[in-house]
């Protein structure tokens, strides 16, 4: 069995969005600090990486929200490897409400071990393996679920650009993977203002669009000074849900940072129940719709 670790986390006010549920971006920033501690208590703090010369990046992410997260919401984030790779692992995440138990969302990340002097992936030391599985590691992990490719952009995919602020970049001196969230929230956001329905318009009609399930792949660093193009547009509508997909580029040579899947759901507020998707709203995003 893998080492099992816990951390709590109180919702703050300033972590919250318009509609009072926690910010997507901050999931993925609970799952980090849990995984530094679950990585400490194992022996490998961050100390002890850099004497090792290597550190973890996140290389994909998955959450999977099942109940929204809200202001003073005690949280418990359980966190264990699922498996190790040469050169990678996948750590697993579970949220879940203190006092109910409910589970709230579930999570996975795949980190690549890299070596800090050249930037370039390295193999995983054995003994850092057994710190993890201390009752011995398996003789095989699960296979692992892959991100779907993304279908073509139709000829409506909907650009906007951000250059990328101070504020975005953490130690290693890039865009810390929680940020991709926010350039995404945003870009959501402004999609559906583009096309005539933005966030207040769907509240005085008492529905809004809620993300379920939410992937990202993060395949090249965005640095201090670079330009982002973060593009989207959706697909597989069915009744109440619809597939939205997203793409980060380098405006100076259009190299693809990141890319992301979204799964969402139409919800009436009034009894948090799915809605069919309104006919108007699908005629004036017909562009933007492959």
């Amino acid at each position: 069995m893998p080492l099992t670790h816990n951390r709590i986390f109180r919702v703050r006010y300033y972590e919250c969005d318009a509609n009072g549920h926690l910010n997507n971006a901050n999931y993925l920033r609970y799952m980090q600090e849990t995984a530094f501690d679950a990585t400490a208590a194992a022996g490998y703090s961050v100390e002890r990486y850099h004497e090792l010369g290597g550190t973890w990046l996140a290389r994909t992410s998955q959450i999977e929200f099942l109940l929204p997260l809200k202001y003073n919401d005690q949280i418990q984030v359980t966190t264990w490897l699922a498996d190790f790779r040469r050169v990678s692992c996948r750590r697993m995440y579970e949220f879940n409400i203190q006092g109910t138990g409910e589970l709230a969302a579930r999570a996975f990340t795949d980190w690549a071990y890299i070596d800090t002097e050249n930037g370039k992936p390295a193999k995983i030391p054995g003994e850092m393996v057994s710190a993890f599985f201390p009752e011995g590691v398996p003789q095989e992990f699960p296979k692992r679920e892959r991100i779907p490719e993304q279908p073509p952009p139709p000829a409506g995919i909907f650009k906007m650009q951000r250059p990328v602020e101070w504020c975005d970049l953490d130690q290693m001196r890039h865009v810390n993977n929680a940020k991709y969230l926010n350039y995404i929230t945003e870009c959501g956001m402004q999609v559906i203002k583009a096309h005539g329905w933005p966030w207040d318009r769907m509240k005085e009609l008492d529905f809004a669009i809620f993300i379920r399930r939410l992937q990202v792949q993060y395949l090249q660093p965005a640095l201090a000074n670079d330009v982002l193009e973060i593009g989207t547009w959706a697909s597989n509508i069915r009744r109440s849900t619809a597939d939205r997909y997203y793409t980060i580029r380098r405006v100076s040579d259009n190299s693809l940072l990141a890319k992301s899947n979204a799964y969402s759901v139409w919800v009436d507020l009034k009894n948090n129940r799915p809605i069919r998707i309104p006919e108007e709203l699908l005629e004036d995003f017909s562009p933007n719709i492959l």
